[in-house]
């Protein structure tokens, strides 16, 4: 089996090279990323001598690159988007180019290639918000997306179902929970508060920090993209979530404790526009059809991923020390 993974270079996109090359060990990867701002090779040291995997700069946007890819290739899992409602706020053009473009993109290459499979991941955020008693999102929620990024998302989610339903084109999409785990970019809140708390910062929460996530470790969100691509029903939608909401103070409280450090250390900022006030995904169908559940609970999950960054502190030094540097500043003032 040969996969195109698209974003390969991202927090999940390169959590899931490492599950595929381990749990195959005759399966080969493209793996194509444009190496925009979140996209990091440093992801994939360890299989930089890897012969399964070859990785290609290059934009989904790139109709000939595509298409050449596409040719070669099984099966499209596609990653590439992005992905940051802060940054979607402050310019959606990028959103719009690659998440909705360029999923037109590599949908037209999949079309005229020999019509090849393609998963595509989404997330929870293209069905809005709900109210605290409010039943969890499910495959039958009606869209309701409130922030550029999650419109951008919402788009590709219905290009990717009109090309099922006009081609016959085979696809499968997930609508995933909030994921966090090693490599996620540290703009993201858990990367963000963990590294901010070893360099002695203080940690800042929107609002009133009581925005209810699903938390969904990225390791159990490798295993059920893996379960869909293989045993999916073609055409079908697929929630995935990790029975873990918190809110972002119950997740704030979580990592100071972890990191021993006290309450003082929190700083209330000016609340996120359009912020939503709660995701939950209900993940029975994917239960119930592919036997897939999360299996790392959220407190195990959460040691892993304080242990990881601060047991990888190059990484994510080097990236707060550049272009990430100058986004923080201009977001948070400082």
């Amino acid at each position: 089996m040969k996969l195109l993974i698209t974003g390969g270079c991202g927090f999940i996109g390169s959590n899931f090279i490492y599950y595929i090359l381990d749990k195959y060990p005759n399966y080969k990867i493209i793996n194509l990323d444009a190496l925009t701002y979140a996209g990091n090779l440093e992801n994939l040291k360890k299989i930089e001598n890897n012969p399964r995997h070859e990785f290609i700069k290059g934009d989904i946007g790139d109709k000939k690159l595509a298409n050449k890819l596409v040719k070669d290739i099984d099966i499209i899992v596609h990653f590439a988007a992005e992905s940051h409602v802060d940054r979607s706020i402050l310019n959606s053009s990028d959103f719009i180019k690659t998440n909705i473009n360029g999923t037109h993109i590599l949908l037209e290459a999949a079309k005229d290639n020999g019509r090849k499979r393609f998963h595509h991941i989404s997330t929870d955020e293209v069905f809005g918000s709900l109210e605290p008693n409010e039943p969890a999102f499910s495959e039958s929620t009606s869209y309701d997306p409130h922030s550029p990024y999650s419109a951008s998302k919402a788009s590709s989610d219905h290009l990717v179902r009109a090309y099922f339903h006009t081609y016959n084109l085979p696809i499968t999409i997930s609508n995933c929970s909030n994921n966090y785990g090693p490599y996620q970019f540290p703009e993201k809140l858990m990367p963000l508060f963990i590294t901010n708390l070893m360099e002695g910062k203080k940690v800042p929460i929107y609002g009133d920090g009581k925005n209810i996530r699903d938390w969904l470790y990225v390791e159990d969100h490798c295993q059920a993209i893996d379960k869909i691509i293989h045993n999916g029903k073609i055409g079908e939608t697929y929630c995935v979530g990790g029975n873990s909401e918190k809110t972002n103070l119950e997740i704030t409280h979580e990592i100071l404790k972890i990191m021993g450090k006290k309450e003082d250390e929190i700083e209330y900022i000016n609340d996120r526009l359009g912020h939503d006030k709660r995701y939950a995904i209900d993940f029975s169908k994917i239960k119930r059809e592919l036997g897939w559940q999360p299996k790392i609970s959220f407190k195990e999950g959460i040691e892993k991923t304080v242990e990881w960054y601060k047991n990888n502190q190059s990484w994510w030094k080097d990236i707060k020390s550049g272009e990430y540097k100058n986004y923080y500043k201009k977001q948070y003032g400082k």
